[in-house]
């Protein structure tokens, strides 16, 4: 079954996206990265020299043939600072798509959603694709689509928690609600991913992609932790496609009971 990921106005063969940081050995990162199937990977242009393609540094270990590279404003705590990152990233790069952070507290790493709804609007009139790591508020996603996002990626749990789905309900009902509003705008739920079924559980939920990065550079092995996340996307997707049963109180037989013999 083809079931091709759409992001703004391109098609990939995978909806796991990847971060590059965190890895204790960078040969570790580029056989995860080739281990998950991912197509696109994150980079945060404030810390690594996306213009060094040494061996020893980050780039040098990702083929861009491959790839499609991913500029991210990490680290950016005003919608000032991560504009001037986004120019950045598109500079150095020539790449006009950005994974838009603002973050509004040190401790949680919760975003500044008021902060990121206005670089998010000024950013697409400069003509940026803008991907924008939000909270599960459903009304602040609607903002943000109003504002030019083309997507909205709500958070699951806190960045490098690995806590998994923690508001399951209101993942939901962002997604229900979204795609009422603007059925062309994908959901990528971005952080808090610790393991397979968490991406499972998010896949299962309805989103249209899984953006990670910590579950898989801080696991102990790393490459099988790729592996797993992908058939777990893939598990998932096709379970949300497929439609689960619903939920009861109590017990039905799986057999029917006409003509039991007694």
């Amino acid at each position: 079954m083809e079931d091709k990921f759409k992001l703004a106005g391109e098609e990939y063969s995978s909806r796991l996206l990847l971060g590059t940081g965190k890895y204790a050995d960078l040969t570790v990162m580029e056989q995860a990265l080739a281990e998950s199937g991912c197509r696109i990977i994150t980079v945060a242009v404030r810390r690594v020299d996306v213009t060094d393609r040494s061996k020893g540094s980050i780039m040098g270990h990702i083929d861009l043939g491959k790839y499609k590279l991913l500029p991210n404003t990490a680290g950016c705590y005003t919608e000032e600072e991560a504009i001037r990152a986004a120019h950045l990233g598109r500079e150095v790069t020539g790449e006009r798509w950005v994974k838009l952070e603002v973050i509004g507290d040190d401790k949680t790493l919760m975003p500044d959603c008021i902060g990121l709804v206005n670089a998010t609007q000024k950013l697409v009139k400069e003509g940026f694709i803008v991907l924008p790591y939000t909270n599960d508020d459903l009304v602040i996603a609607k903002r943000l689509i109003d504002a030019g996002a083309s997507a909205v990626m709500p958070l699951a749990a806190p960045i490098g928690s690995g806590l998994g789905v923690q508001n399951r309900l209101g993942l939901e009902l962002l997604m229900e609600r979204v795609r009422e509003y603007r059925a062309d705008i994908p959901i990528i739920v971005d952080a808090g991913v610790g393991t397979a079924s968490d991406a499972a559980v998010a896949m299962e939920l309805g989103a249209d992609g899984v953006l990670m990065n910590t579950g898989i550079a801080g696991a102990n092995d790393p490459v099988a932790m790729a592996r797993a996340m992908k058939l777990a996307m893939e598990a998932g997707r096709l379970a949300f496609l497929a439609g689960r049963i619903p939920r009861k109180r109590y017990a039905t037989a799986s057999s029917p009971i006409e003509g039991v013999v007694r």
